[in-house]
């Protein structure tokens, strides 16, 4: 079975968590704690347009060993 992550066909949305990242992520798929929709649904080539315009920040919006707001994952 193929990546369903890189599934040219595939139907996706863009979540993105308390720190700004940006994450494709298959509709199927059940959203993690900790991450919200900001996109989609949509076809693969318009989730990644979006990611590319929205996340221009690579880094973690927290300074590093900084503790993850409580009730979510680091």
């Amino acid at each position: 079975m193929a990546n369903p992550f890189e599934d040219p066909a595939g139907t996706f949305l863009v979540l993105v968590n308390h720190e700004g990242r940006y994450s494709l992520w298959p509709v199927f798929a059940e959203i993690p704690p900790g991450w919200q929709t900001v996109f989609g649904p949509s076809g693969r080539p318009a989730a990644v347009d979006y990611v590319e315009r929205a996340w221009t920040e690579l880094g973690p919006a927290s300074p590093p060993g900084a503790a993850a707001p409580s009730g979510t994952r680091a």
